[in-house]
């Protein structure tokens, strides 16, 4: 192999204080960087604006990404498997939900290692950063790729943003809307060349916003020279908004100017490839450092990449746009696992992407890149613009997918069309391909709850523990990949057999909740369209995007039972033995957006405690203790899902006590009910 990357290894310590795991032992964290050469005329997909990255000598491109390994201490003890965790905005994330643990961006503490699955397995774990706008802090990992130029002069270009609030007394927001992420910086501090308005929801009209009341400036503070107070000056800032009178919140703002500096984003996922094809296949760096999973009898015999939400979508657009294909074109990963991407990709290879911002939502950045045609594993045309194709397209390079999303990824991120073609029918998958509907949960479901919270919705937080599905799902991927034996049949909603229904025919089934007002839908998907430089060049050219007649996808949502839980799809064991009503949706309180949904979140509708109070409220849903007879029947019930799952190969033995643990004492950790914890 022709290996053009180098390690540099800055720390080698103890995972856990050397607790031991079951077979394959005690662990050890590797941190360090990683630096890269890219060839502008190598083998690999088009990343755009490589060719005007500054070169080195040899005409290559020079970029650096740091990275984290936690392997077995003792390499022949491993299962010769790596775990790639695709960092979400340069965060560890797979401890935290495949071992239930405490998240930490400097996993070294046995409470990190949570209930050890990961570990138990034998796997060696790799983060490595691949998003190269990010800023440090919080222990992120970070990539270092170079701005593109046009022959040494800076490049500019016109950037969107949006920027919404929801607490009042805000004056300043970064140019990029979140603080760990590189702003790209205006070209010209004059106001009167930028377009900022504002609007109520995402189709309201928009209403501009006078030059004069706003600048490109920041607040700045110190103590006071009298120690009396803090002095503060509003300075000019290239990379940040100022609002003197504050913005108003649940509000949507959007800014349009002409920025410049953009970043070689797509060499992400490059980096990616590269690094993954090193640890299995090379014995040693370009400069003759050994590879630390060769060590010792260590050996890598399969890759598989996991990632939720942002990293998710990347998985889909890394295998859609070839990069799992290696320079010499073997397969990189064996398996992946995206997890809550909905129907989107990533979209970081285009010039002045935007990898932090939230993906396209009813209310949030509806109008991004990001949701485009493929949406699906499986071929298809989109009858809207003739277009054919298809996220798996590679035979020999395509990996196994198992692809998950809960009942938020309907209503906010466009799932349906994950299983559907563009005219809203069911499309079958390949036979690679695995797609589950966790029924009932939300797009970010914490192993870890403490209890029900509301944040800035009318509703509680969804509160359906997910995290044993994560488990079963890469045992699953482990067999398919190494022996072939096929995981369960995919379970999402069919239009085929009425589970997957428009928003009338949803709302139309929806139970009379009291208090509960329903959402108008789920989010649209009008048909986009940006300019044909984005295909040919990576370069957007109307922004905002405009909106091709009245064309759109039809986005669909799971149809609920009588109790309005999901009827399709992966029910977890507090979806079949419920306590409340559990959806992917959840509505904004008035003053943060009255009626618009909060993106990529879901709601617990409790259930009445008594027949008694079920009357009182006009609660259509029978009451828990006409469902159950005692806290003891409710636990009995869960066990029951719970073996039931097992049973169908979605769910680990060991995660049933689990489940019946949690269930003591009505999961008062995930519940409100004020019902006797003990049976009477």
């Amino acid at each position: 192999m022709s290996v053009s990357l180098v390690l540099s290894i800055d720390d080698r310590r103890p995972f856990a204080d050397g607790h031991a795991f079951g077979e394959a032992g005690a662990y050890e964290r590797i941190t360090g960087k990683v630096r890269f050469k890219a060839d502008p005329n190598g083998n690999q997909p088009r990343i755009v604006d490589l060719d005007k990255a500054p070169r080195d000598g040899d005409g290559l491109v020079d970029y650096a990404a740091d990275f984290c390994l936690l392997k077995p201490a003792e390499p022949a003890r491993g299962n010769g498997r790596v775990f790639f965790d695709y960092g979400n905005r340069g965060n560890k994330r797979a401890l935290q939900f495949f071992n239930d643990a405490v998240g930490s961006n400097n996993p070294l503490a046995i409470e990190h290692a949570g209930n050890g699955f990961l570990m138990r397995r034998g796997y060696t774990v790799v983060w490595l950063a691949w998003q190269g706008d990010l800023l440090p802090g919080d222990g992120r990992l970070l990539l270092d790729v170079p701005v593109a130029t046009e022959n040494g002069r800076p490049i500019t270009g016109t950037v969107r943003v949006e920027y919404i609030v929801n607490a009042p007394g805000i004056h300043v927001i970064p140019l990029s809307g979140l603080a760990p992420s590189r702003s790209y910086p205006a070209a010209s501090l004059d106001t009167s060349k930028a377009q900022f308005t504002r609007r109520r929801y995402a189709a309201s009209e928009r209403q501009p916003i006078p030059a004069g009341a706003w600048a490109f400036a920041r607040i700045e503070e110190s103590p006071a020279v009298d120690g009396l107070g803090r002095d503060k000056a509003i300075a000019p800032s290239d990379s940040h908004l100022y609002m003197p009178g504050g913005f108003e919140t649940g509000w949507i703002y959007e800014l349009i100017y002409e920025a410049r500096d953009p970043r070689v984003l797509g060499l992400g996922h490059l980096a990616v490839r590269d690094f993954v094809s090193f640890l299995k296949h090379a014995d040693s760096d370009a400069a003759g450092t050994p590879n630390p999973l060769r060590e010792a009898g260590g050996r890598v015999e399969k890759a598989y990449a996991w990632g939720r939400s942002q990293t998710g979508r990347c998985i889909r657009d890394f295998v859609w746009q070839g990069f799992n294909a290696d320079a010499e074109g073997r397969r990189v990963f064996d398996g992946v696992l995206p997890h809550v991407a909905g129907g989107g990709k990533m979209w970081m290879n285009h010039r002045f992407a935007q990898l932090t911002v939230l993906p396209g939502q009813e209310h949030e950045n509806h109008y991004t890149v990001v949701d485009r045609f493929p949406f699906s594993y499986a071929r298809s045309t989109d009858h809207l613009t003739g277009r054919d194709d298809a996220i798996l397209k590679r035979p020999d390079t395509d990996p196994l997918v198992i692809h998950t999303d809960t009942s938020s990824e309907y209503w906010h991120r466009r799932a349906s069309l994950v299983v559907t073609d563009s005219e809203g029918r069911d499309l079958p998958q390949p036979d690679g391909v695995r797609v589950y509907c966790w029924a009932g949960s939300q797009h970010f479901a914490s192993p870890l709850v403490a209890k029900p919270e509301r944040g800035i919705a009318a509703n509680l937080h969804n509160t359906v523990a997910t995290s044993m599905f994560f488990r079963a799902n890469l045992d699953n991927l482990d067999r398919w990949a190494t022996d072939g034996t096929p995981p369960p049949a995919s379970r999402v909603p069919s239009v085929a057999d009425g589970t997957l229904v428009s928003a009338e025919e949803w709302r139309a089934g929806f139970p009379a909740v009291p208090g509960v007002m329903l959402p108008r839908g789920p989010s649209r998907l009008e048909l986009l369209d940006f300019g044909s430089a984005l295909d040919e060049t990576g370069v957007i050219e109307h922004e905002p995007p405009r909106v091709v007649g009245d064309k759109e996808y039809p986005v669909l949502v799971p149809a609920g039972d009588a109790d309005g839980n999901d009827r399709a799809g992966v029910r977890a064991p507090m979806v079949t033995a419920p306590l409340g009503t559990y959806v992917g949706w959840n509505l904004r309180r008035p003053e943060l957006g009255h009626g618009a949904m909060v993106g990529i979140t879901g709601a617990y509708l409790p259930f009445a405690d008594t027949a008694e109070e079920r009357v009182q409220t006009c609660d259509p849903r029978p009451a828990i203790l006409q469902r159950y007879s005692d806290a003891a029947d409710y636990v009995a019930a869960i066990r029951r899902a719970a073996e039931a799952l097992v049973a169908d190969g979605l769910m680990l033995e060991e995660d049933v006590e689990r489940a019946v643990a949690a269930a003591a004492n009505w999961n008062r950790a995930r519940h409100t009910t004020r019902l006797p914890g003990e049976a009477s």
